[in-house]
């Protein structure tokens, strides 16, 4: 047989097994992959409330607790990095938790019954609320909706960058079409928006170095990301949020706002004068920026050092150190 022959005929049985097991590779790996989105979907089908194991705040405050509302587009794993960044000066106060939206939709209903049972089985009796960006929107309805419908008092509020309007939010040209197509009932796929939000981010570079857009965009495709549908909804309830609803249902909630006026995602001006214009009898204070932070929009993950300097400063007034007891945790909610 010819010998240039039977060289094809062995270079082909090589190439073939190669091909074989990288196939046999790839599909596992596909496999694996499938199941884990699968299974972390499944999982987050509901809201949740998460705990950052503190056990010394635990102890020392076992009947006191910080919610953290996430922004828009955070992660379940990124709310629990934001705590972590601000333990220094909240666990100060209590112990820490966060809500864990459901890829299902923002449901403030959820929300509340999600809260209801945390606070029923950790006993408490004292709740701080810190509002990450929209998240401030989201802890304002629940304090007014907890007050009015339970008749638990949140003792203190952090809006961190929070707008109080669809009108603070200075691109809200994404609102318009965005919110149409949830309403009409169009979801927007995971890869389309992945490709849109990193769009968003060249646009915006000078906030993020060129590795962080690579990573947040990538962030945005994986399976422990938000979902689309989640997203779609968040930016629904910013753009039909009305902040004259709650600002006489605040009871004595001692609310504070502290921003950036170089933020580029929310007018620091406006939402601060929306703020003090509205919640002028319970807000405590409003002067304190995070100046120095990158990038300047609520960016407590990014920026730990330069927001516990802020709530070092700010907590004191806002909430005075409670005695750290066996079995009082800042008293009363």
């Amino acid at each position: 047989m010819d010998p240039a022959i039977l060289r094809a005929a062995q270079r082909l049985k090589a190439f073939s097994r190669r091909a074989f097991l990288g196939g046999v590779t790839a599909s596992s790996l596909l496999a694996a992959d499938m199941f884990v989105t699968r299974e972390v979907q499944r999982q987050r089908r509901q809201t949740v409330v998460l705990e950052v194991a503190d056990d010394a705040a635990r102890r020392r405050f076992p009947d006191a607790s910080w919610i953290l509302f996430p922004g828009y587009k955070t992660s379940w794993e990124e709310a629990r990095i934001i705590l972590s960044s601000l333990r220094g000066s909240l666990a100060d106060r209590g112990q820490l938790a966060t809500v864990g939206y459901s890829n299902l939709g923002l449901d403030i209903d959820e929300i509340l019954d999600a809260l209801r049972v945390y606070v029923r089985q950790k006993r408490l009796r004292t709740l701080y609320f810190y509002g990450h960006s929209f998240g401030g929107m989201v802890a304002t309805e629940v304090a007014a909706r907890l007050l009015s419908q339970d008749g638990v008092q949140v003792k203190v509020i952090v809006l961190d960058s929070s707008p109080a309007s669809k009108f603070d939010v200075l691109d809200q040209a994404w609102f318009d079409s965005v919110v149409h197509l949830y309403e009409i009932g169009v979801r927007i796929p995971s890869i389309v928006r992945g490709g849109y939000e990193f769009g968003e981010r060249v646009i915006n570079k000078h906030e993020r170095t060129w590795g962080e857009i690579v990573d947040q965009t990538l962030e945005q495709l994986s399976p422990l990301a938000p979902s689309s549908v989640l997203i779609q909804s968040e930016s629904e309830y910013i753009y039909q949020w009305d902040v004259t609803r709650f600002g006489d249902a605040m009871g004595t909630a001692r609310i504070a706002f502290i921003g950036n006026p170089s933020d580029t995602t929310v007018s620091y001006p406006s939402a601060r004068a929306r703020w003090e214009r509205y919640f002028g009898r319970n807000l405590v204070s409003s002067d304190l920026q995070t100046i120095g932070a990158f990038p300047p929009h609520a960016s407590p993950q990014w920026s730990g050092i330069v927001y516990n300097q802020v709530l070092g400063r700010l907590l004191p007034q806002l909430l005075p150190l409670p005695r750290p007891t066996g079995g009082a945790g800042g008293g009363a909610a």
